[in-house]
This record gives C-alpha cells, structure tokens and sequence, in this order.
C-alpha cells in the first residue's frame, strides 16, 4: 500500500480541537495498515514534516495525502492536484467542490449522504470515528446527576436549563478543558449535548458527535440535540432522550423523571462496537485497498463521468422541460 502523509495546519493547543484529534487517531489506526505519517502545512514544528519540504521531491507517486481540514480543502486541493489525495471528511458543508479523482472517506453516514448527493461520482466510504477502550462502564457509584460542557452548548442549555436544574439535583459544569473526561462520564447519570445552535452559526453540520458517543460507552444517559452526524445513531425515546424539547419545563421534566427511573436508555454493546478498534481498522484495511486500487487504475485511465456541474444540471432541466412539452403538444 502506498504511504499516507496526513495533512493538518498544526498539533499544538493552537489547533486543539476535535477534529484534530480524530484525525491523530486516525493516523495511529492507519499504522496497524500501512506507514503512515502526518504532515503540518501551516506552521512548522519540530519533529514534524512540513508540506512544502514534501512537494519539493521529484517522486511522490507511492504517497497518498489525506486531507481534512473543511477550511483549507478548497486551497489545499488544487495545490495537490497532480498528486494523489484523499478527503476525509468531518463536517459537512464547507462551500467547496471536489473532482471525482479524490476520493473521500466519510465520518458519519450524514457526512456520507451530504458528498453522495454532491460529488456523485466520486468514491465514498464510510470510517466512523474510534471510541477508545477508556471509554467503558465499569458499573460505580455514580456521584453527579447531570454533566455538561460548556464548548458548542446552547444558549438556552447554559442560561436556562443548567440553572434550572442546579435548583433541583447535582450538576457539573465543565468549562475547560479536563483531561480525564471518562472519568467524569463514569461518575455521572445523564449528560446533556446541545449543539444544533453552535453548528448553525458555524454554517456547517455536526460531524460525528464524539460525546454523546463516548457517554453512552461509560453508561450515562444522554439528552442531546440530534442535528448532522448525531442522527447516525441517536435514537430518541429508544436510546436517548431529545433535549430542548418544546419548553424547559418539559425538559426539567423529562431529566428529573429520568434521574428517578431504574430503566436507562442506551447503546446496546452490539451499535457500540461498530466504533471499537477492531471493527475500525477492518473497515480502514478494506477502505485503503480499494483507494490504492483505484490509483492504480487512475494512472492508466482519464475518461471521466460527466460532472453535476450547475451548466450540466440547466441543460438537463431545460431537456425535462422540453420532453414534458413535447409529449403534452406533440402526442
């Protein structure tokens, strides 16, 4: 298999989001597979390849690069174009448009559905993100009845809910970053994501949902939103629960009711370990073959399908419209 450099800005507390660390994730996944390294393109730090070192060699036909930034795609595609590349993609939609030689790897189905419908005649799969294996229930006392981060939470859950519900039972706020989060998750009962609100001012989806995920997998009892990536596997009244649901009555409601229940919603084990290690890598081994198989194929082959373009999609809507005329006037 050809070697995978994967392209971030940066992996300093610069960059520090989820994002990047899927995507360092998924670097040291790729290494169970094939060599992998990651590149920096903006900055450049010790230790570190730097993108424009890399483009200065002559023979780069072994090496794939795996971009993933939703913000630099529509620069850093047409700067690679003569090489060989590959989407992954997170979020979705950021205004840009790819050419069907890149393929793309999706994190969520929501993900998948968004590029099926606009690049269809790219390649497209789907790798959801790793739960980790520190992410598990271990059945303790558990000592906080509602955990909440404050980072992509709505308004209505920071000003309205939280204060509501600290007049009620016991709740944690996180407000900074906390390096053992699923310590957290095994001492709470619920935890609450509301991030519909953030991602409509960011102007892009929900890519996966990492939280949510990871809580169900300590045993919480999630209240959630359930924009972009979260409808792959949130299932209110089945394994969850809806937050801002109508009015914060209902919701106080619904959490305290659900506090006082000995039945909890949940994953079962068989959805969550579609997002365990094993399952990933397998997807990523099989995912990777067919990539490579496709450059292969690319190096030998030009002719192309013809591309959704917006004067393709005219003309085609102008020859609806003149078949449906015809058929009605000239029977």
């Amino acid at each position: 298999m050809r070697k995978l450099y994967f392209l971030v800005p940066g992996t300093d507390r610069k960059f520090a989001c989820g994002g990047l660390w899927a995507e360092l994730k998924t670097v040291n996944l790729a290494r169970q597979i094939c060599s992998a390294e990651v590149v920096t393109y903006r900055q450049r730090e010790q230790g570190q390849l730097f993108l424009d070192d890399l483009l200065k060699e002559n023979n780069l036909n072994d090496v794939i690069f795996v971009i993933s930034w939703g913000f630099d795609i529509a620069k850093l595609a047409p700067k690679l174009q003569k090489y060989n590349v590959v989407y992954h993609a997170h979020t979705a939609g950021y205004n840009f448009n790819l050419p069907s030689d890149i393929p793309i790897i999706t994190v969520s189905r929501n993900t998948m559905g968004y590029w099926g419908q606009k690049s269809p005649n790219s390649l497209i799969y789907y790798l959801p993100n790793q739960i980790a294996d520190e992410f598990t229930n271990l059945h303790l006392e558990r000592d906080i009845d509602v955990l909440v981060q404050t980072r992509k939470s709505s308004e209505y859950l920071i000003k309205e809910l939280i204060p509501a519900l600290q007049q009620k039972c016991k709740v944690f706020v996180v407000d900074s970053y906390i390096e053992d989060l699923p310590g957290l998750f095994k001492r709470a009962k619920i935890y609450l994501y509301d991030s519909a609100e953030y991602w409509a001012q960011q102007g892009v989806s929900e890519g996966f949902g990492l939280q949510p995920m990871e809580a169900f997998a300590c045993g919480c009892q999630v209240f959630s939103s359930v924009n972009g990536g979260l409808s792959d596997y949130l299932d209110p009244g089945f394994n969850c629960y809806k937050i801002a649901g109508y009015s914060l009555e209902y919701d106080v409601q619904k959490i305290l009711k659900s506090l006082k229940s000995p039945v909890s919603l949940t994953l079962s084990t068989e959805v969550l370990s579609q997002y365990r290690t094993e399952n990933i890598i397998q997807r990523f081994t099989v995912i990777l073959a067919e990539i490579n198989e496709f450059f292969d194929h690319k190096s030998h082959y030009s002719t192309k399908i013809k591309n959704l373009t917006r004067l393709r999609l005219t003309k085609l809507f102008i020859q609806r419209v003149y078949s449906k005329v015809k058929k009605k006037f000239f029977k």
